[in-house]
C-alpha cells in the first residue's frame, strides 16, 4: 500500500475558521461604521512646491455621515431641490433689493433734473 503524505506536515489537521461574511455583510459594516481614506499628492521641482492635492474620501451611510456632522448634500443646489429653491429665493431677494436701490437713484436723479429746469 502507498503512503500518502501531506505537505506541510499536519496540514490536514489544521482547523480554519469558517468564512461567515460575504460582500453584503462587509458593505453593511462599512456603511454603518464609516471608513476614511486619505491621501496627499505633492509635486515639487527643485524644492519648490508646484502643486499639492489633498484627497479625503469618507464612505458611510447617510445616518452615519449625519452623526459625523456631514450634511453638505442637503445644502448643495445641484443635489437638493430644496437647497436650489433656497438659493433662488436668496438671489431673487438680492436682485429685488438692487432693483429698488437703482429705481430710487433714478427717481432722485429725475427729481434733481426737474428742479434744475424750474
Amino acid at each position: 500500500m502507498t503512503d500518502v503524505s501531506t505537505w506541510p506536515p499536519g496540514a490536514d489537521t489544521q482547523q480554519y475558521a469558517p468564512v461567515t461574511g460575504n460582500l453584503a455583510d462587509l458593505l453593511e459594516r462599512v456603511l454603518d461604521k464609516g471608513i476614511v481614506i486619505a491621501g496627499d499628492i505633492k509635486i515639487d521641482l527643485l524644492d519648490i512646491e508646484l502643486l499639492t492635492i489633498r484627497l479625503r474620501l469618507f464612505i458611510a451611510s447617510v445616518d452615519t455621515a449625519r452623526k459625523a456632522g456631514i450634511d453638505w448634500w442637503e445644502t448643495d443646489p445641484a443635489l437638493s431641490s430644496r437647497a436650489a429653491k433656497d438659493v433662488l429665493a436668496q438671489e431673487n431677494a438680492l436682485l429685488r433689493e438692487r432693483l429698488a436701490t437703482l429705481e430710487e437713484a433714478v427717481r432722485e436723479a429725475l427729481d434733481e433734473e426737474q428742479e434744475e429746469i424750474r
